[in-house]
């Protein structure tokens, strides 16, 4: 899974018919900055309101999740974010000249190809994982269906489909590896059953599906006459039934699951709205959007109630910074090069590693015989992670001095010794204006706080 943060390189549009409202729509992918998320844009409505992707602004999951913010709706939303999960692109705003995303052929493909064609890039920021720390579980026993989420440093996920129906068996599907997505999963359509299909027109549904952008499914003997009325509610001239897969118009299945493959398109979609790239193993026996939303809703209160100030750090993950890039940033050499690594950085914030051992030139004099690493060089280690921070927000880093120009409120909570793995964080709490840079840094032993101050550092542009 990748570490930094991706967006697209340039603006791509997509257009066509709304699966449920029949509007027509052009959909524009728009590059969006770190931490941005997937954001909606209706800019066909009056101030052109914005509609963020989180489960909590869900309002519909009838055939499909709607979203609604600021007086805005947007409908069926699923295909579009499985799109951008599977190619693991984290920022990007999404405009609409309408209600609906176009349905195209029914699954995420022609996103995928569209994004593809826009080019991924890669911001400076790492991405921000929420690892499933405990299994979360959603049942709803009345409709037998089962979802969990489970702790897994990757992200997978495993999709049953049963639906007692003489033409479609039980079905499985997986995604073991994200990559794999636009190859495995993402033309995979979405379907219904030919009970439901009048059904659905009446509830004022499905308006924008036919035969091209859907697979139907033909789960009972149909006379002749019911035919030639479901060509006229389709508006298409004919319809036929292939018998062979129990299907409309003899449409030919890009694979014999392909069923319980949408199902996990769509859940892929639908978890996107936790609103940060998950790590975990996803199983789901039945899913349907309202299961798929009310696990996420889960996730997202796990997320929520497991917010630490303390940064995650993961020794098998590569760093966003090693020692090499940072010695191109820094002017310090041994012995005051005082940061190993950084190991997360966006926009406003910074998290670097000090690993502190009994063969560092301090501890001859300092404490011999107690070894304790001196409290001064801490805010210098600090100062330095922050320095990391301040620099890179500059186009041309390397034509800048950073001098620390004052220390506040400072406080030692804890020795630090010998054996020990300091984690220190810095976060912006002021805009850089005219080269001054207002951070707060804390420093962290094995999740405990151990130093902190607000720092005042100048950025000195270099002769």
């Amino acid at each position: 899974m990748n570490i930094k943060q991706q967006t697209i390189e340039k603006s791509v549009s997509v257009s066509g018919v709304g699966l449920h409202t029949g509007v027509s729509a052009t959909m524009t992918f728009v590059p969006a900055p770190i931490n941005h998320g997937y954001k909606f844009q209706r800019i066909d409505l009056e101030g052109q309101p914005i509609v963020n992707a989180d489960v909590d602004n869900v309002v519909d999951v009838s055939r499909g999740t709607t979203l609604e913010q600021n007086g805005a709706r947007v409908y069926t939303v699923e295909h579009t974010l499985a799109a951008l999960v599977g190619l693991q692109i984290d920022n990007v705003l999404i405009q609409l000249d309408g209600p609906e995303p176009p349905i195209m052929d029914g699954s995420s493909i022609k996103f995928v190809e569209a994004l593809k064609e826009a080019g991924i890039i890669e911001q400076n920021a790492s991405r921000n994982y929420f690892e499933i720390s405990e299994p979360v579980r959603y049942i709803n026993a009345e409709k037998d269906i089962e979802m969990v989420a489970l702790p897994l440093n990757d992200y997978r996920l495993t999709v049953m489909v049963d639906y007692n129906s003489q033409v479609i068996s039980s079905q499985h599907a997986s995604l073991n590896d994200l990559t794999t997505f636009s190859r495995e999963i993402a033309s995979c359509r979405t379907f219904c059953f030919l009970h439901e299909l009048e059904a659905l027109y009446k509830a004022n549904l499905i308006k924008g599906g036919d035969l091209t952008n859907a697979i139907v499914i033909v789960d009972r003997d149909v006379e002749e006459g019911e035919l030639d009325y479901l060509s006229q509610l389709l508006n298409k001239p004919t319809i036929g039934v292939n018998k062979k897969v129990g299907i409309l118009n003899n449409l030919e299945l890009h694979y014999p699951n392909e069923m319980a493959r949408h199902k996990l398109l769509d859940v892929v979609g639908d978890l996107a709205l936790v609103g940060r790239p998950i790590k975990g193993q996803i199983l789901a026996a039945r899913p349907g959007h309202a299961a798929n939303v009310a696990l996420a809703k889960k996730i997202k209160k796990l997320m929520e109630s497991s917010k630490s100030p303390v940064p995650h750090f993961d020794p098998k993950m590569p760093p966003v910074m090693d020692l090499k890039r940072i010695c191109e940033l820094l002017p310090h050499r041994y012995p005051f090069l005082m940061i190993d690594k950084i190991v997360y950085m966006d926009e406003n914030s910074v998290a670097g590693l000090k690993n502190v051992t009994m063969n560092e030139p301090f501890f001859t004099g300092h404490f011999p015989n107690n070894p304790v690493m001196p409290g001064v060089l801490q805010m210098e280690a600090m100062a330095q992670t922050g320095a990391i921070l301040a620099l890179s927000s500059q186009s041309d880093p390397e034509n800048y001095w950073p001098f620390l120009a004052a220390i506040e409120n400072c406080r030692f909570r804890r020795n630090v010794v010998p054996g020990d793995t300091v984690i220190f964080k810095c976060e912006f709490t002021a805009p850089i204006k005219r080269g001054i840079v207002k951070m707060h840094g804390a420093g962290y032993v094995a999740g405990q706080l151990v130093c902190e101050a607000d720092m005042t550092a100048s950025l000195v542009r270099k002769k």
